[in-house]
Parts: C-alpha cells; structure tokens; sequence
C-alpha cells in the first residue's frame, strides 16, 4: 500500500478547527506538508470568517436591526481580504527573519493561526461574555508556531518575525477598520457596536 498523499491527509473543516486549536505544534506540521491553493484556503476562511460577522450581527440586531445587516457584510467581507492581506505581509518579512517566501505557506499561516480569532467570534452571541472573545488571542502563539514552521524561520528569528507581523498585522487593521467604520457610516468595530 502506498503512503497516502498531501491531499489525502486534508482535514474537513470541523477537524482542522479542534486540531489546529488543541495540537497545533503536530497540525501545522501537517498543515505544511499539504498541497493547497487560494482556493482550497478561502474555503476553510468562508466558513470561519462568517462565525464573528453573524455572531456580532445577531447580538448587534436586539438593538439597532438595520445596522446589523450592514455590519455582518462588512464585518464579513473584511474577515476574507484580512488573511489574504497579512499573507502578503508574512511573505514579504520571511527573508528579513531567515525564512523561506512562499505565498501559498504564509497565505496558509495567515488563515489558519486566525482560527483562534474567528472561533472566539461565538461569545459575542452571549451578552456579558464577548469579552471571552479575547481568547482569540490564542492565535498569537498559533501564529508563532505556524511562522517557525511554514515559514521555516529559524528558532532564534521566530520570535521577532512575530511580533513584527503582529506589529503589522494591527496596522493593517486599524487601516481596515477605518476603511470599514466609513463603509458603515462612521461606526467602527469598537465604537460599542452601535450606531451613531
């Protein structure tokens, strides 16, 4: 019998989710050994990205129903640009940091350590619990690890090709927030999520 090949050790959605959030010094190990394309990629963001944009949207609908909507879509669209975006960002710093460009690896660092994130999106269900929310930060040490991995960054680099994402990656945010606060009508993500 033959090994099996990177396509066929490919997770569902469900699996790659518990695994990359309860093994994920094993998974990204598996994660890098996968073929994969945009595509096979942004199925998996498809799913997860929807999770804080509906969940944000639902609790957001008990008080103002017509900004809801407009806060999902946008919360949403965002969700799919952001990793790609990153992506772009951990590619362009892996020589600074001894690694390896790949496009394709840092799209899939970019998607996979945000599961973290997109998961904890739940808790905005459940008024009095999105602060829990916070545990997406849980995917700061799934973006390390991914990095040392994926990117192949030695150990001593890893560290501070990190934090310099990071670092990056709020930048790109605080951007993409403004660029949605103005799609939304002034309203950012963290303006209590009301209305003005």
């Amino acid at each position: 019998m033959s090994a099996p090949t990177p396509l066929a050790v490919r997770r569902s959605v469900v699996d790659r989710v518990k695994l990359i959030l309860m093994q994920p010094k094993s998974e990204w190990s598996v994660i890098d050994s996968e073929s994969a394309t945009v595509g096979s990629l942004y199925g998996y963001v498809a799913v997860l990205a929807a999770i804080p944009a509906i969940c944000g949207a639902v609790w957001i609908a008990r008080y103002a129903p017509g900004f809801a909507i407009r806060f999902a879509v946008t919360r949403y669209i965002l969700g799919l640009v952001s990793p790609f975006v990153f992506a772009l960002v951990i590619d362009a710093l892996a020589p600074t940091f001894g690694g390896h460009k790949s496009q394709i690896q840092a799209l899939k660092v970019a998607v996979y350590s945000s599961t973290a994130m997109w998961v904890a999106g739940i808790f905005l269900l459940i008024p009095g619990l999105g602060v829990l929310s916070l545990l997406g930060l849980y995917g700061l040490y799934l973006l390390y690890l991914g990095i040392r991995v994926l990117m192949k960054s030695p150990a001593d680099k890893a560290l501070t090709y990190t934090v310099v994402s990071i670092v990056a990656a709020i930048v790109i945010y605080v951007v993409i927030n403004w660029v949605a606060s103005l799609a939304m009508g002034g309203a950012g993500f963290y303006s209590g999520y009301y209305p003005r």
